[in-house]
Order: C-alpha cells, then structure tokens, then sequence
C-alpha cells in the first residue's frame, strides 16, 4: 500500500489561502516545478510514440526546469529523442528521473517550511543502495513493460498491454527482494486493467498515474529497492496516535512514536507500519481485528501505555520493523504528555531519496490554543497565523474521532501533510470538553478493543465474516 503515491490536487479552500504563518509564505520554485512536472505528465497522455508539438513543448519544460542541474545533459538528450519518437528505455528512464528529481525538490523544499514552523532538527544516515546482479533479467522486464506503456500512452492502454505485467509480477513475487516493486506494479496493472480501453476514459488522473510509473520504472534499476542493514533500538516508546489506511482488499496502520533511546541520545521520531489483506466485508472497527494479531503496540496505544524495545530493527527513514518479542508493554503513556514534553526535542529522519515527494510529507505535530471554524463545507484551524485545512477525510470511522470533536476541540495531534496546493492538518486525536471535562478522542482508541456499541458490532460482523470465508477455503481445499 506504501507504494501508492496519489499526487492528484484537490480544491482548496477560499479564505484558507490567506495565512501569515510560517506555513502560509511562498516557496521559491515550487509553482515551477510542479509546472514542469504536470507537463510531463501531459506527454504521457497521448504517448510518446508519435508525439506532437504540443508533447514536444511539453518535454522542452521538463528540460528547462532541471538545465542547472547535473540532470542537464542527460534529459536534454533524452528530451530530443523522445520528441523524436525515438527514445529507448534507457532515455525514458531519464525522463522519469528528471521528474522525480523536480518532486523530490518539492519535497524538500516543503519539509525545510515545516522544520521552520516546528523547530525540529532533522538527520540523515541514508546509505547508498547496492545491486544485485542475479536481478537483471526480471527488473529488464518490468522496465520494457513501462516503456511499452509510456509509449502507449494512457490513452492507448488496452487489457493486452496492461495484461503484460501479470507474468513479470508472478517471477518476482517469490523473491523478498523484489516484492516491493513486484506489489506496485501488481496495483499499478490492476488500475489501468479497470480503466481499459483508455481511449474510452473521461478523466485521466495523469499526476497519479505519472507518480506510479516513474517510481516503478527507477526501482528497475539494480539495486534500488535494497535497503541498508537496520540499526537497533533500545528503549522506551510513547505512542502518539496512529494513521489507519483502509481499502476494499487490505489495510494498513501506522503508528507514530517518540522513542527515547536507553543510552541517553536524543528521542527521534519514529513509526511502525502493519499491512494485511482484508474482505471487503469487514470494514470500520471491524478491520482492527484483522490488524492487532501482528502489531502488539496497537493494543497498546489503545491502552494509554508505552513499550520497552530491546534491540528492535530500526532503519534510517526512522521505521521500526517489528518483531513483537523484542518489545514489552510499559507504564501508562499519555500521547497529550508525550505531545508536549519529548515532541518538541524529538529529531526527525532524513527521508530516502527515492520516497521524496510531497504527497508523502505526514510530520507529526501538536497543536493547541487555536480557532477552528466552518469555510463551506471544509473545516479549518487557524494556529500561529496559519490556516490550516483539516483533512477530515482521513479521519478514519473505525475510531471515536469525528469532524465535529475536531472543530471543538483545543489541543490536537496530528500529521501535517501537503495536498493540493496547501499545508492539510489530519487530525490523529483531540482534546476536547465533555460535561465540563477535558477528555482526549483518538482515531485509533479502538485499536486495542472497545466496549463502544457500533465498534462491538463491527467487531462481531468482522468475525463472522472471516469464519464464513475460512470455512468457504477450508472446503475449496478439501475438494
């Protein structure tokens, strides 16, 4: 699910614009680089087998925007020969470099404001990756099949072409190396595969689009989905809140933490990360039941506790890998406690080179003392002079965070995100009065179990859902 970039804008909010924050300031260049980007991206619309002016236009934009760069040769060449109609793969994959360039740009540009606006340091112990040469024959594969398609166009595909993947995605699968590229390319097919023929589609989402065969075509290259050897980490955690991503076939959760190193350095932000597959019967608080097996510091974020790591699998982007026996429950952990006290020292990873774009920006923040008021039908909270669209989309149903506990609410956890031309707030819990009572709402609060009416229901519709389907495998398999 992790390799699902959507970069597709969405409306802004009138009046939300106006922001004199840190937050709210220009960004030299970005305008620009998003321009350069999304023309691109109109090239690969039509294809670039016959391009016209318009594509050949387009493609001289992309140039322009990276000539000051070491980029500038390369894609200058490459821009020639596709605007030819006669790039090979090897210039097609300096196009896609040159536009990840531009978002990686963005990207760093983004997160330089939001270090501003927190005050937060950042490291970077990044390792260069290494190839594996035993991977040539699949990775040479997986690139034809995205030069095929950029040459297609989005407007070409066809369920033969987009069918090309399936063979390619079933070599990788087998080998743990290649199975990040092998899942994107799987949920990349099976997108285009549902909006086959292309010549019949209404609306092209073309920055989405772009974002995934760009990525997908530089993790061809040997080497580029290896990750260094992790680190260790030994001490205690403290949960912040968690970020529930759900969809018709899987679910993913992610829990954002400080973890305070036993060895006296500096606490660092850090996350844990559990996906699994799921019916698309079980839904809301139901997809808990699917996820807590296989992540112990969900029931504990649930439970209002921190845990003790001993040596657990730490890497450089700041993920923790899990592995449930190197990690114990600890004493209670209020997230607002931990908001407030070791938020603010906590320093934050460098992210990978190949994972910078600005729709992955997700930079734990706390916030209090702010306004909150109704713009048309988006929610936003003003705070140090910025205005801050509250993603109440994201707000996830299977937890007691709601729009409206948001908008009463005074302190907030939450992640900072960037979409659609402006800095979004989604909201990972609250502090808000209940009869004359400060009580704090987290979107994951039952994660760990609940005893609230709807998420016991839930619970119990997702349990007899899965025994239905165990019991309907069972008997496949019998037979």
């Amino acid at each position: 699910m992790g390799e699902s970039i959507s970069g597709a804008a969405r409306p802004g909010v009138e009046g939300a614009g106006e922001s004199t924050g840190v937050l709210g300031a220009p960004v030299d260049g970005l305008e620009e680089a998003l321009a350069a980007a999304d023309a691109f991206d109109r090239c690969l619309v039509a294809g670039l087998l016959r391009p016209r002016a318009e594509q050949a236009a387009g493609l001289a934009e992309l140039a322009r925007a990276v000539a000051g760069s070491p980029l500038a040769a390369p894609v200058t060449e490459a821009v020639e020969k596709a605007a030819a109609g006669t790039a090979g793969e090897d210039h097609l994959l300096v196009l896609a470099a040159a536009r990840t360039a531009l978002l990686g740009a963005v990207h760093d540009a983004l997160t330089v404001r939001t270090d501003a606006s927190t005050g937060r340091t950042r490291t970077d112990d990044t390792a260069p990756a290494t190839g594996d040469p035993q991977q040539v024959n699949l990775l040479a594969a997986a690139r034809t099949w995205l030069a095929d398609l950029a040459r297609a166009g989005w407007q070409g595909i066809d369920h033969e072409l987009v069918g090309g993947a399936a063979q390619i995605v079933s070599a990788m699968l087998p080998r743990p190396e290649l199975r990040r590229l092998a899942a994107l390319l799987d949920g990349f097919a099976a997108e285009l595969a549902a909006s086959c023929p292309g010549s019949a589609l209404e609306r092209i989402p073309a920055r989405r689009w772009g974002d995934l065969w760009a990525r997908a075509l530089l993790l061809t290259q040997p080497g580029a989905t290896h990750r260094p050897t992790p680190g260790t980490a030994t001490g205690r955690l403290l949960p912040l809140g968690i970020d529930l991503h759900e969809h018709a076939t899987a679910a993913q959760a992610q829990v954002h933490a400080v973890f305070e190193p036993d060895d006296g350095t500096a606490p660092r932000l850090v996350r844990a990360s559990v996906s699994v597959p799921k019916p698309d019967s079980v839904v809301a608080a139901g997809v808990w039941q699917l996820l807590r097996p296989h992540l112990s510091l969900l029931a504990a974020l649930g439970e209002g506790r921190a845990m003790h790591l001993d040596a657990m699998p730490l890497t450089a982007e700041g993920d923790l890998l899990w592995d449930g026996t190197r990690a114990r429950p600890g004493d209670p952990a209020d997230a607002f406690a931990t908001a407030r006290v070791a938020l603010p020292t906590a320093t934050a990873a460098a992210t990978a080179p190949l994972d910078r774009h600005p729709a992955r920006l997700a930079e734990p923040v706390f916030l209090e003392g702010y306004t909150t008021r109704q713009d048309g039908d988006a929610l936003v909270l003003t705070s140090a002079g910025d205005d801050l669209v509250v993603d109440t989309d994201r707000i996830p149903v299977a937890g007691p965070l709601t729009p409206e506990t948001v908008a009463a609410s005074g302190a907030c956890i939450g992640l900072l995100r960037w979409d659609g031309g402006a800095f979004r707030l989604q909201p990972l819990a609250v502090e808000t009065t209940v009869r004359k009572k400060t009580v704090a709402l987290q979107a994951g609060a039952w994660a760990g179990g609940t005893t609230d009416k709807a998420g016991v229901r839930a619970e119990k519709a997702a349990t007899d859902a899965v025994t239905v389907l165990r019991e309907r495998a069972g008997r496949l398999l019998r037979k």
